[in-house]
């Protein structure tokens, strides 16, 4: 598919599938890009503007999810919204860099930094399961991490949801609802943030992304009422399955099972 062209039926359908299913794993555990991008590259879409419309479908994932979060008092507003601000700012950043720099400079520390979280995960199965004092003041957390997160969504992006939702549990001191919780209202942030960038470069396959919209929309929003229902019995093993897929993919990408084969 050009950035030209119009997609075919066929192709719409499937980009509208691997929308609901990323939208279902990412409200849970994040790493929903690890769906959607190989989908759009493989339609032969620019890396960009694959980027790109990837944030638009993305960004109305997060949203539903967020408002269910907050409906359901998962999060409180009042407590989130400077993270939420400085989540806006740091995406905003990574946004622009991606622009003139080639994603692959994170090939390297993105697979170490996945494996550090599904290790935790694995490794801690208490973690998470009650609030624990914070092993990071909130300062630090707000105006370095949060942005710094913000700023690898912006560039990239897959894994988003966990790393927020590590640094909530293992720095925060947060449960592992809660951190999952306050993620996707960041994590909208940092799909906003970057959306509104790409969208004034004109990086964005508006058709394609909004077939997508609408299959994140119906998968974020079973994936809110399963975080609810589910709880950290459901989010731990999916978290951990992500980031091992994550760096599985990183690896094939790149020829290493190959080579290991």
């Amino acid at each position: 598919m050009g950035i030209e062209s119009i997609p075919s039926a066929d192709l719409l359908l499937l980009l509208f599938v691997a929308a609901a299913l990323a939208g279902f794993v990412d409200t849970l555990a994040g790493g929903g890009g690890l769906i959607t991008l190989p989908v759009l590259l493989l339609a032969q879409v620019p890396p960009v503007h694959a980027l790109a419309t990837n944030k638009l479908q993305g960004s109305f994932g997060t949203l539903t999810a967020s408002l269910n979060m907050l409906h359901r008092g998962l999060v409180n507003w009042c407590e989130i919204r400077g993270l939420f601000f400085w989540a806006l700012l740091g995406a905003a950043v990574g946004t622009v860099a991606v622009q003139f720099l080639h994603p692959e400079v994170l090939d390297v520390l993105v697979p170490l930094v996945l494996l550090t979280i599904g290790l935790y995960f694995l490794l801690a199965p208490q973690a998470g399961a009650v609030e624990r004092r914070p092993r990071l003041g909130e300062p630090v957390y707000r105006r370095l991490l949060v942005p710094l997160i913000g700023a690898y969504d912006g560039f990239f992006g897959p894994g988003t949801g966990s790393f927020f939702a590590l640094a909530g549990v293992a720095l925060r001191g947060q449960p592992l609802v809660a951190a999952t919780a306050r993620a996707k209202l960041l994590n909208f942030a940092s799909n906003a943030a970057s959306l509104a960038v790409f969208a004034l470069g004109g990086k964005v396959l508006w058709l394609a992304g909004g077939v997508m919209v609408v299959g994140q929309v119906l998968g974020a929003w079973a994936g809110s009422h399963m975080v609810v229902r589910g709880g950290a019995r459901l989010i731990r093993p999916l978290i951990v399955f992500m980031c091992f897929a994550m760096i599985a993919r990183y690896a094939w990408q790149k020829g290493l099972i190959a080579t290991w084969f």
